[in-house]
């Protein structure tokens, strides 16, 4: 049974880190591209970073960009989301997604309509002091 978990979110003050994980189950996340969206109250859903399956290039928004790390780690298939320097904007619903049907990060563009487009159920980030 394919599986995305998420985990690591919570409440961190302004300046604060927080590193998300999503651990696979059922396939291997090796062969796929893997990316972070997050959705914000009231607003649409955006890619937040990915990772190129063809060549290990990683694409962060403009935003989060100098801030974020996106990574995987084969041997545990997972992945995770470094966030240092968290500002309230930064609040948000996190999910992990892989294979993503859809994708606009910086200049990487992604449009697959028979991609697997797996998602995990998200992890609430929230940025106040």
């Amino acid at each position: 049974q394919l599986q995305l978990v998420e985990s690591g979110g919570g409440l961190v003050q302004p300046g604060g880190s927080l590193r998300l994980s999503c651990v696979a189950s059922g396939f291997s996340l090796d062969r796929y591209m893997v990316a972070w969206f997050r959705q914000a109250s009231g607003k649409e859903r955006e890619g937040v970073a990915c990772i190129d399956e063809s060549d290990g290039n990683t694409y962060y928004e403009d935003s989060v960009n100098g801030r974020f790390t996106i990574s995987r780690d084969s041997v545990k298939n997972a992945m995770y989301l470094q966030m240092n320097h968290l500002q309230p904007e930064d609040t948000g619903v996190y999910y992990c997604v892989v294979d993503p049907k859809r994708l606009h990060i910086g200049p990487r563009y992604r449009a697959v309509s028979n991609a697997l487009d797996a998602w995990g159920r998200g992890t609430l980030v929230t940025v106040s002091s």
